[in-house]
């Protein structure tokens, strides 16, 4: 069945660009390890790869299905979020400038601050959600505008095709990361976005042991083949096997997801009314800032929230030695719940609040994990 006939994204995340095998009929995509393919005797090569930097059939296979689900024309591949961050970043021209928001994933922010600021980009950190900081940063020389949404770690919500407008009002480009939606429920690039950028080690992933990031583009355009060349030249491609993980966990996805946002809106209610919890952030809560953007544009709220504890650093970091269930890690979007003292992970320089946990929501029962959060906190 065509890709622009398979209407449900349950649909396009088993069967995009994937039937069985021809030559041995295995439902599963095939796994090809090989770095390097055979030339023919007139030096072309004609199954289309030649070497891993440049291309390999699983990494193809990945590309494609990215494309598919965000609906894209072209997708690539890289070694990590942070890497497909980097690539997107490095495709500017050294004197251009970018708006990037001020609550956002840190890594981004540090990139930014102590890699590309010193490479010779203009970085402007805005409040995001506020579209009038926004219009007010743009610049002749801005070329991308970055949006993060819902944020991380407080979950704000922007308005993407808001955001868009001013991008290209402005002659600009307009990238997403939407890792913690995933394509399940938000569409960033049916919104007016022209780049979509996904750490596939989470959600896409799914299951805790795939590092991957990814790129989709709106157009294939001159900024896309720069991206490749990037991509071929810089090196930071992810391997086959890494590849396919992600495919294997693509195909599940739509189905965790449901799972992810079940147990993250039962969370955020319990947590809402605790008396131990100062405030709840999460964008499927009536009356949160963004609320109301966020249910048009997400399909729902998400798997990710966080909350402040009453009290300082330690009554944080005191609810999290007392859970069970929930482990403190690093990451998002696997099976196992997860939470983090955000503030400690950031160090120094950090602007999250110093009593805020952040908590990935897993696929356990929600009562088990709602009972462990009610004993933590008591």
């Amino acid at each position: 069945m065509p890709d622009d006939q398979m209407r449900h994204i349950e649909t396009l995340a088993v069967h995009a660009d994937h039937t069985p095998d021809g030559q041995t009929g295995a439902v599963m995509p095939p796994l090809h390890l090989a770095t390097t393919f055979e030339r023919a005797t007139d030096e072309t090569y004609p199954g289309g790869f030649s070497y891993i930097r440049s291309g390999n059939p699983t990494r193809a296979a990945l590309e494609r299905m990215l494309a598919a689900l965000e609906g894209g024309v072209a997708a690539l591949a890289f070694a990590s979020g942070m890497a497909a961050t980097t690539a997107i970043f490095q495709a500017l021209d050294p004197g251009d400038h970018v708006i990037a928001p001020l609550d956002a994933y840190y890594g981004t922010t540090v990139q930014l601050r102590e890699m590309f600021m010193r490479w010779g980009l203009g970085i402007s950190f805005v409040d995001m959600p506020d579209l009038a900081a926004v219009q007010a940063a743009v610049q002749p020389n801005t070329r991308l505008i970055w949006v993060e949404t819902p944020s991380n770690p407080l979950l704000r919500i922007t308005d993407i095709a808001a955001v868009a407008h001013i991008a290209h009002e402005a002659g600009a480009r307009c990238a997403c990361d939407n890792t913690w939606a995933t394509p399940v429920l938000q569409r960033p690039l049916a919104l007016g976005a022209d780049l979509v950028m996904h750490s596939t080690t989470k959600y896409l992933g799914g299951h805790s042991d795939v590092l991957g990031g990814a790129v989709i583009a709106r157009t294939d355009d001159a900024f896309t083949q720069r991206l490749r060349d990037i991509q071929a030249h810089g090196g930071a491609v992810p391997s086959p096997f890494d590849c396919w993980l992600v495919l294997r966990g693509i195909r599940t996805l739509p189905y965790r997801m449901r799972g992810h946002c079940d147990n993250a809106e039962r969370i955020a209610a319990f947590l809402a009314d605790h008396p131990a919890v100062e405030v709840v952030h999460y964008p499927g809560l009536a009356g949160q800032p963004g609320h109301q953007i966020a249910a048009h544009q997400m399909a729902r709220p998400g798997g990710m929230l966080s909350f402040q504890v009453r009290g300082d650093a330690e009554a944080a970091l005191a609810v999290t030695r007392r859970l069970h269930l929930f482990t403190r890690a690093t990451s998002l979007g696997g099976p196992e719940s997860l939470i983090e003292h955000r503030a400690s992970v950031e160090g120094p320089t950090t602007h999250t609040p110093a009593n805020l946990l952040r908590i990935s929501a897993g696929l356990e029962h929600p009562d088990d994990l709602i009972a462990d959060l009610a004993q933590a906190l008591a």
